[in-house]
């Protein structure tokens, strides 16, 4: 048996669907690609990528001398639930399917250990290996398209055989040859479902993401506002998006993950209820999702996250909970300008009489936040972004 063969029997037995061998050389044409992303504008607001960084993502020689194979494994993570049926006075959020069970950074990188460590011994001289999972350097999709692992889907992720786009990717590089496999030379054809199932026409061409405008991004990379342009258009999706990938049709096929470990076990697993969210308080919130891939965008951006699905789901019972958060002056401003603009959705009575208070309040605070309003200047950033909230949002609850 080859060392390649002896790989791909190892891989496969610790749980990984796909594996598949590429040269190492360097990755010519993701560099130009990412680089041409980068200087448009369509990667901004991730300042970590750069133009160095996109130089060593896709040079193999720089991330592990004498590198000689990419070895690029694929696993599973479509998870089956069936949404619980609606309750009056509890809306529930959703949250990507990857970020149902624990943190695939963690589950991946502990199974590519094993593969990397078996494969050592099997190896007859020294070896040297580098593992990559998601946030280390290297593009690991290129290295997934090269391999055969998968192709570029106009959503930009990788589409395999079998598995679909529900596809979790690790990398090992290591510096001996390994037999390489060759390319699917695959595409979509001429579907475009994904472009179109887009809520807020993130994919401004085919295999082209608009960070500033994904539902990903803003819900988990973004810190600060989401785009009041925008957030009517997330629908009850708290952490990540999988729109693009619901409706494609290589993922009618695709086989359910085998992990136990990404799985969601109770409903709130996937799919939340937004009024407990907001009265998590830091403890509860990491106490709730230790070991979930949801700590990233943190508490702050959760229940940031999940005021704008209350004010898309537009539920009454929904108006206390928000005004508990727009009322505690402990609460984070940015959050409370959420709330605030989740109540101007939802409307009525009590939503505008807790507006209005909250205005009051605001006016009371500064002594002279109708003028700094207008001037723009006299408020420090963050509370004149509260106080445009306010006001934006008692424009909306008099329209609802």
């Amino acid at each position: 048996m080859t060392l390649t063969s002896r790989l791909k029997e190892i891989a496969h037995r610790h749980g990984f669907d796909v594996v598949r061998i590429a040269e190492a050389s360097p990755l010519v044409d993701a560099a130009r690609t990412m680089h041409t992303r980068l200087a448009s504008g369509h990667l901004d607001g991730m300042p970590w990528l750069t133009h160095e960084r996109i130089d060593l993502a896709t040079s193999p020689q720089k991330l592990l001398e004498g590198a000689k194979s990419f070895i690029s494994l694929g696993i599973s993570y479509l998870g089956v639930r069936e949404r619980p049926p609606a309750v009056p006075g509890n809306p529930r959020g959703r949250i990507a399917r990857y970020a149902w069970g624990r943190d695939y950074h963690d589950v991946l990188k502990d199974l590519t250990i094993q593969v990397r460590d078996e494969l050592i011994s099997a190896c007859a001289k020294p070896l040297r290996a580098r593992i990559f999972v998601d946030t280390s350097p290297l593009a690991e999709r290129a290295v997934a398209e090269r391999a055969g692992t998968g192709w570029f889907g106009k959503n930009t992720m990788i589409l395999t055989p079998r598995v679909g786009s529900f596809t979790l990717l690790t990398t090992i590089l290591v510096d001996v040859e390994l037999d390489p496999d060759l390319p699917l030379g695959k595409s979509c054809g001429s579907c475009t479902r994904c472009i179109t199932a887009c809520p807020t026409g993130a994919l401004v061409a085919p295999g082209v993401l608009n960070a500033p405008t994904c539902i990903s991004f803003h819900t988990i990379e973004n810190r600060g506002s989401i785009p009041r342009e925008l957030r009517h258009l997330f629908g009850d999706w708290i952490f990540g998006c999988d729109d693009c990938q619901e409706v494609c049709p290589v993922n009618r096929r695709a086989v359910e993950g085998r992990l136990a470990t990404l799985r969601a076990y109770q409903d709130d697993d996937a799919f939340p209820a937004l009024h407990q969210l907001l009265a998590m308080d830091d403890q509860q919130f990491r106490v709730r999702y230790r070991g979930s891939a949801v700590t990233r965008t943190k508490r702050r951006g959760l229940v940031r996250n999940a005021c704008v699905a209350l004010g898309n789901l537009r539920d009454e019972a929904s108006v206390g909970p928000l005004l508990s958060v727009v009322h505690d002056p402990s609460s984070d401003v940015t959050v409370r300008g959420h709330a605030a603009w989740a109540l101007g959705r939802i409307g009525g009575r009590r939503a505008r009489s807790g507006l209005e208070k909250a205005s009051s309040e605001a006016y009371l605070h500064q002594g002279r936040w109708g003028k700094a309003v207008a001037a723009g200047s006299a408020l420090d950033p963050a509370e004149l972004e509260y106080a445009t909230e306010l006001n934006a949002a008692l424009s909306l609850a008099t329209t609802h």
